[in-house]
């Protein structure tokens, strides 16, 4: 079931999310003093290509340079890529079929938020 939501989540909104997250990575990689950025954003687009059967968990070696490059990161990219996971996720509840798909939207908005600070792994 998971690959199948998968396979639909890439279709009709992984791929446009992945996008958007490597163009924010690219931006943050422009300068070396943001390459932290650039790296959580490329995480984060691996992530919203392929979301179901993952989860985000906080990092437990996180501190206060993750708190502090979270308001950078929010001022810089975050608060763009959250307005695309609000509009993408109400899109895809419209239909029966997109209510997961818009679910898992809603889910990525925190993460999209602040990213530093946080891991993704496998769910059991």
């Amino acid at each position: 079931m998971r690959t199948l939501l998968n396979i639909i989540w890439f279709v009709f909104s992984g791929f446009w999310l992945w996008l958007g997250y490597m163009l924010a990575g690219l931006i943050c990689c422009l300068l070396i003093v943001t390459i932290p950025w650039g790296i959580a954003s490329f995480r984060l687009a691996n992530y919203a290509a392929w979301p179901f059967g993952r989860t985000v968990v906080d990092k437990p070696s996180a501190g206060v340079g993750a708190a502090l490059g979270n308001v950078v990161w929010i001022l810089a990219a975050g608060w763009w890529l959250t307005l695309t996971h609000i509009a993408t996720g109400i899109a895809l509840c419209v239909t029966v079929i997109g209510i997961p798909m818009g679910i898992a939207n809603f889910k990525l908005i925190p993460v999209a938020l602040m990213p530093l600070g946080k891991q993704i792994v496998a769910q059991r």
